[in-house]
């Protein structure tokens, strides 16, 4: 089957809320060629539920958020990537409702936004649509990208990798999901909106597409990835054998939640004087200290204490949710666990969003933008995300005419490759890589478990890269091989720490170092320390 040839101005990959926005932010005579894993909605974005950070309220000031969020990233966000992100944060909120995003309002005719608290946040600025915040923006920018006579969407596309010539980026060679054909996508701006790395874990909050992608690309493309050892474990998770990935959100203990052991005893107090609405961090390891003391599976969350109508208006997805699996949250506690959630680190942009490679950009969670520092604070990622892609569709409108077209590339070449008969080597191989990144890159952390793990991935990456020279590319080879590359990151990045900071504790450094100092690593030294 011979492979396609698309030519377009811009190729987006993903299309969360930064690829959505991005591609909408592009002037309308630029041709976009928006690619999806699946269908539109079913990256990340789709199932956020709490909000939005954003300065709206009249007593809420900038220089509060920017300084909650370098408290919350403790000591290591970038102050200027914070500022620039904050000071932004008002017009992308102004953006969203143009675009006919209905964020919840205050029951009275001053037309104001219900603004929620969530955890590390000194005033209430989290904007939403009740707990299904995602989902709303998800909705309305992709109606507005189906009504894009410039924009071209090619859903169930999973990128294999960048094209580079001249010290550029000129597009990428494509997986067609529904075919198994590797198309080939040139462009001058080529922009990498993949989402984060958290199916490398166990057990995570994340769909089933948040597989590195992006960030395994831009290494092998020679982009530097930073702060990769800081993989944010959402405290609050529902735990039930026929609930997958179901997150409870933030927004509920911002309401008044508590955190409970099964004897009905709040503990969140003996950890941090802020209780439950400590950062995400304090408050996942909390939960998993209390697990390994008692031998217990699960804590509890208990908001029963608030009236069944508002539980009903403000959480209709959880509450709803919860009641399919026989769990009425008005009466009794929500059974919870810690999950992998977001990805603090990735590939190294500027505030344009531009990588180390010409033409290639980075937007979302596959980038490392210096605003999450070692702990990204609650309900900054979609402000992040419409941010930055607002910065790149910017920095792309003013500098695309500069840059040459693609020259002619060779269609992909699989002809020294044959069908694979032995996919449970990828099944075997996926299964073990989450377990032992969830046993020994997880919450907490020892020089002995990084070594394991070290060791682990130095054999399934021989493994995969023989079997990728072999057979034919396919959707979950891809995500294995891209979860493998962001896996052995991770592993190095966690290794150099030499120091307890944020979200990456270790038990052999429990002391914070003076000085907060990024983790950065370039393709030059990929190799695996012995």
């Amino acid at each position: 089957m011979s492979s396609h040839r698309f030519q377009h101005d811009v190729l987006i990959i993903g299309s969360g809320a930064a690829g959505l926005t991005l591609a909408l932010r592009l002037p309308g005579h630029l041709r976009i060629a928006l690619l999806s894993k699946g269908n539109l909605n079913e990256g990340s974005t789709y199932w956020a539920q709490g909000g939005m950070a954003a300065v709206l309220d009249s007593g809420d000031t900038i220089d509060s958020h920017v300084d909650d969020t370098l408290t919350a990233g403790a000591g290591l966000c970038n102050e200027e990537a914070v500022r620039f992100t904050v000071s932004n944060s008002r017009s992308c909120v102004e953006w969203l409702v143009a675009q006919g995003v209905d964020f919840d309002l205050l029951p009275d005719e001053s037309r104001d936004f219900h603004l929620a608290m969530e955890g590390g946040h000194s005033h209430r600025r989290i904007i939403h649509a009740a707990d299904r915040t995602g989902r709303a923006i998800s909705e309305v920018l992709t109606e507005r990208v189906l009504q894009a006579p410039n924009i071209e969407i090619f859903p169930y596309r999973v990128a294999v990798d960048v094209i580079t010539s001249n010290g550029g980026c000129e597009g990428a060679y494509i997986l067609d999901r529904q075919t198994d054909r590797v198309d080939l996508f040139q462009a001058p701006a080529v922009v990498l909106a993949t989402g984060g790395a958290s199916k490398a874990y166990l057990y995570t909050s994340n769909p089933d597409g948040a597989s590195g992608d992006g960030v395994a690309i831009a290494w092998r493309a020679g982009c530097r990835v930073a702060n990769l050892e800081f993989n944010q474990f959402h405290p609050t998770c529902l735990y039930h054998p026929k609930a997958k990935s179901f997150l409870i959100t933030e927004a509920i203990r911002g309401e008044g939640g508590r955190l409970l052991l099964p004897d009905g005893s709040q503990f969140m107090h003996r950890f941090d004087p802020r209780g439950e609405l400590a950062p995400r961090d304090v408050v996942a390891r909390a939960i998993d200290h209390e697990m390994k003391r008692l031998g217990i599976d699960c804590v509890f969350l208990d908001i029963s204490h608030k009236p069944r109508a508002f539980l009903q208006e403000h959480f209709p997805t959880i509450s709803a949710r919860c009641l399919e699996l026989g769990i009425d949250i008005s009466v009794e506690p929500i059974p919870v666990v810690p999950a992998a959630h977001y990805t603090c680190g990735g590939v190294v942009v500027d505030t344009a969003s531009h990588t180390d490679l010409n033409g290639l950009y980075a937007v979302g969670e596959t980038s490392c933008t210096g605003l999450h520092g070692a702990n990204r604070m609650a309900s900054n990622s979609l402000l992040e995300c419409i941010v930055y892609a607002a910065s790149a569709a910017e920095h792309i409108a003013a500098t695309i005419g500069e840059r040459p077209r693609p020259g002619p590339a060779p269609a992909w070449d699989e002809s020294q490759v044959t069908n694979s008969d032995e996919d449970v080597v990828i099944s075997h191989n996926w299964d073990e890589l989450r377990r032992f990144m969830w046993d020994y890159v997880g919450i907490v952390r020892t020089d002995k478990r990084l070594a394991r793990a070290e060791h682990r991935v130095q054999l399934l990456q021989s493994e995969i890269a023989e079997y990728y020279s072999n057979y034919k590319v396919s959707n979950d080879l891809l995500e294995l091989r891209n979860l493998a590359m962001v896996a052995e990151l991770m592993i190095r990045c966690a290794k150099a720490r030499k120091e307890s900071r944020g979200l990456h504790f270790t038990l052999d450094y429990p002391d914070l170092l003076p000085d907060a100092v990024d983790t950065i690593l370039t393709p030059e030294t990929s190799a695996l320390q012995d």
